[in-house]
């Protein structure tokens, strides 16, 4: 099992496909299986738990921990991809808007929520993934699921931006979190930046970068 902060833009599958491919040329070996345990957007950095070899037997159980993230959302604007990905479409005054509405908001979105998966995410409908869809142009209508926010704190208020700390269950999307946040106060909000830094009772501080273990794994 190995714990990666896994870099800006890259997807998780980049980060297993680099690792795979790295483990067979130290290894000199053909095959070897390689898996990670919970999907971060490429947009987002932070811990990834990569499993290999038979401790891929062991993924399931590890995506159904908790997890937590840290980021900043900016108020006033909408994205349709809730991300920096796509461009803003919409934007909205937030001259009126208090810290105790703020707080309120996030009060509302936590506990027992059921969630609509963002439009641009890898979610599977009608044999695509949601974001081919989305991409496209095409309107697709995703199916709400229960998620459970355990913890929703606003760290820093400096409008338009707010950061965060979210702690949540497995299928948790923060994209729709911030996208519901926007919605409750009738204004538009996008996630700026995120970062996850506990998977259960994995935590970053305890992952190397991709650089660090490539460089390990040439030296050992």
């Amino acid at each position: 099992m190995l714990l990666i902060d896994k870099p800006l833009e890259w997807t998780s599958f980049d980060v297993v496909n680099k690792i795979r491919y790295a483990l067979k040329k130290a290894l000199n070996v053909k095959k070897i299986k390689v898996g990670h345990a919970g999907t971060l957007d490429p947009l987002a950095t932070g811990l990834l738990i990569i499993c290999t070899g038979k401790a891929t037997k062991m993924i399931d159980g590890l995506t159904g921990m908790d997890k937590t993230y840290t980021g900043t959302m900016v108020l006033g604007a909408t994205r349709p991809s809730v991300d920096r990905e796509t461009e803003i479409d919409q934007e909205f005054p937030t001259g009126h808007l208090t810290e105790d509405m703020l707080f309120d908001a996030a009060k509302s979105l936590t506990g027992k929520l059921q969630q609509v998966p963002p439009l641009y995410s890898a979610k599977w409908v009608d044999g695509k993934r949601a974001y081919h869809y989305a991409r496209a142009g095409k309107e697709k209508e995703l199916t709400p699921h229960t998620v459970a926010v355990s913890e929703f704190e606003l760290t820093r208020i400096v409008l338009p931006e707010v950061d965060f700390r979210i702690t949540c269950s497995k299928g948790t999307y923060i994209r729709s979190l911030v996208r519901d946040f926007g919605q409750s106060l009738d204004n538009g909000a996008f996630l700026q930046s995120l970062n996850r830094t506990t998977i259960g009772h994995f935590n970053i501080e305890e992952a190397e970068t991709m650089e660090g273990f490539l460089s390990r794994l040439n030296t050992n």
